[in-house]
């Protein structure tokens, strides 16, 4: 039986008279890239944010490693990248990776070679040492990605990580997501970018509140007979 990483039960928020999740149950398994796809709108960020107790549900729970969140003790076993950027502008990248490191809590002899494998997966090296003020916003997402990846959390939640991001670094980010996955990682990504979805193990499909579909993308594309993820979503849609 697959080890739970994450376990979402029965969530449900709004927002006034708005309904953002209705009754949203899923998980992540140990070793497992699960994609969290939908459009603008739809409730990733909801569902993120209501996972790591950063909102509370109006009715619902979840689990992050057995634990019900929000509980701060198993934070450092985890990585998160949230869909706006949280950095110090007035600092460099390093300082910035070496300020999260330290709040990490990684051994003070570790923190150089971490900053310059985390850079590297994300190619800012040659930018280290610039001011993040000065930083485009594809730059500024590659920052906060390389924040995430600091000391190799056994979780990673990563909201819309590639926006901004040009085609040849997304696919080198991707193929370094394979491999954490490979060594044990479990990961939960947002996008609206149907593309990635096919480089998951999983895939839930979230329109208006709702998961309407939550499985490989192989078995997907099968199910509902079309040859792509996009296909998938749209005709799910309109089945709706």
């Amino acid at each position: 039986m697959a080890k739970k990483i994450i376990t979402i039960n029965n969530l449900k928020k709004q927002y006034g008279n708005q309904v953002v999740l209705n009754d949203v149950s899923f998980e992540v398994n140990y070793g497992q890239i699960v994609g969290l796809i939908g459009p603008s709108g739809a409730g990733k960020s909801t569902i993120i944010k209501l996972t790591l107790g950063m909102e509370k549900a109006d009715s619902g729970h979840s689990e992050v490693f057995g634990v019900h969140m929000p509980n701060r003790k198993i934070l450092n076993r985890m990585g998160y990248m949230a869909q706006s950027d949280a950095l110090y502008g007035s600092l460099s990248a390093r300082e910035n990776l070496t300020f999260f490191a330290k709040m990490r809590e990684i051994n003070k002899k570790a923190i150089e070679p971490e900053i310059d494998r985390v850079a590297q997966v994300v190619d800012l090296t040659e930018h280290l040492d610039k001011k993040v003020e000065n930083f485009s916003g594809g730059m500024k997402r590659r920052l906060s990605l390389a924040i995430a990846l600091l000391g190799n959390p056994q979780l990673l939640i990563l909201d819309e990580p590639t926006v901004g991001i040009d085609p040849a670094l997304r696919k080198q980010i991707w193929e370094e997501l394979g491999k954490l996955r490979d060594k044990g990682c479990s990961i939960l990504v947002t996008t609206h970018v149907m593309d990635e979805a096919e480089l998951t193990d999983r895939v839930a499909l979230l329109i208006n509140g709702n998961i309407i579909a939550d499985d490989t993308p192989t078995n997907l594309k099968q199910q509902y007979g079309v040859d792509s993820i996009e296909n998938v979503f749209m005709k799910a849609e309109g089945d709706m």
